[in-house]
């Protein structure tokens, strides 16, 4: 198969997401992938110019060294609201280029403008367009005048969409209720190389590198660090229980990476608060390895976090870690009660809630139960059903479109 991907995000620096473990799976059996993303960091981590003009990355792997994904970087003018009207001309235009010169047998939509322009492009033909929904986009748009317009372009794309699929179940209510019809609607949950993450992994080699000794009671973060990850208030909570010596290690970089160094230095909380940065994927299970509980105190009254399922639950589980999450819908509808994770309130109670693990000697018994959970999840069985999915969507258009023209 010619698979085309379409993001709003940065597919050479954001982490790995469900779309780069699917793309270099499907790379790896042989399909041609394609994407089309976004310079989203422009702002922040680009060049200084006024625009910049389409690049084109070949053989891009970011898990598995012989995967081959092309990226196609459409230029933008980058200047605040008129790089996403940019977006718009130079994303259609790329379309229609791809579909003329690549001739994808399917197209696979992860963003909101180039979804709906996907998706718009393609009615009429015999190419199958797939909406695949991992987050409420449009909850992420920075400026909150622009989300209502956003919410309604999705609703659009997913009412043209041949297939929507959804990492979750909440995501699937949420699909649905937005416009999305019901029999179209599939989910495809996030998956697990249980090769690479698994409890045998040895973390050793990463305590020693940041001073933590064999005492010493670990929790552990990672991903963007959103202001709504709720870091700040473990960080705050940390420094006013000093008496049971845990240390918070993270990794990862966005936009509250600042104000938790600044927080650390204001509490005294050089030895117990270890921000790493970004890390390569490939380090990421010796990091996990040497954690004793994993966190993910996000704001449970933020809008974004009603509906997701973010992968690091499945890779933190894995590794046999339990977790401590705020009582999410997504994360409760997903895990349920009794596998692993432990939910609490609000982010302040990270800290105590890890306080009680420790003290009942629990935290094995729990992640033996997270591993147990997820391990039916390989990135193997996933790809298997996303592949049947993709196929069976190009049969049916292809079926569809010779009988209209009957």
């Amino acid at each position: 198969m010619k698979i085309l991907i379409t993001q709003e995000t940065d597919w050479l620096k954001r982490n790995p997401a469900q779309q780069h473990h699917l793309a270099e799976m499907l790379s790896l059996r042989g399909h041609e992938v394609r994407a089309i993303d976004y310079e989203l960091l422009w702002k922040t981590q680009g060049k200084r110019e006024l625009y910049s003009r389409r690049q084109v990355f070949g053989n891009v792997s970011k898990i598995h060294d012989r995967a081959k994904v092309s990226v196609i970087r459409p230029g933008i003018i980058k200047l605040p609201y008129l790089d996403y009207i940019s977006l718009v001309i130079s994303h259609r235009k790329e379309i229609f280029q791809q579909i003329k010169e690549f001739k994808p047998d399917v197209i696979v939509g992860f963003g909101i403008l180039n979804s709906y322009l996907s998706a718009r492009a393609t009615k009429g033909s015999n190419i199958p367009f797939i909406y695949y929904w991992i987050d409420v986009l449009h909850k992420l748009v920075p400026s909150a005048l622009f989300r209502p317009i956003g919410r309604g372009i999705e609703s659009i794309a997913l009412k043209w969409s041949d297939r929507v699929l959804v990492i979750n179940d909440k995501l699937r209510d949420y699909v649905i209720k937005l416009g999305a019809p019901q029999e179209r609607v599939q989910v495809l949950r996030a998956g697990i190389n249980t090769k690479q993450f698994n409890s045998t992994c040895n973390g050793d080699p990463v305590r020693q590198q940041y001073g933590l000794g064999k005492g010493d009671t670990v929790l552990f973060f990672m991903g963007w660090l959103y202001r709504f990850s709720g870091l700040k208030e473990v960080i705050i909570q940390l420094a006013k229980d000093k008496k049971h010596g845990l240390k918070l290690l993270i990794i990862g970089e966005g936009d509250s990476y600042e104000e938790l160094c600044k927080l650390r230095e204001e509490y005294h909380l050089q030895n117990q608060v270890i921000l790493t940065g970004k890390k390569a994927y490939q380090e990421i299970p010796g990091f996990i390895a040497a954690a004793d509980i994993c966190l993910l105190p996000a704001y449970p009254w933020e809008p974004i976090m009603q509906d997701i399922v973010p992968i690091k639950m499945y890779e933190y589980m894995a590794m046999g870690k339990p977790v401590i999450s705020t009582r999410l819908p997504g994360i409760v509808k997903e895990f349920g009660e009794g596998n692993g994770v432990v939910y609490i309130n609000k982010p302040e109670d990270a800290i105590a809630e890890a306080v009680g693990l420790i003290q009942s000697g629990s935290c094995q018994m729990l992640g033996a139960k997270a591993r147990s959970h997820v391990e039916r999840y390989s990135w193997d069985s996933i790809t298997d059903e996303f592949e049947r999915i993709l196929e069976q969507a190009i049969k049916d258009k292809q079926k569809n479109s010779t009988s209209g023209r009957m």
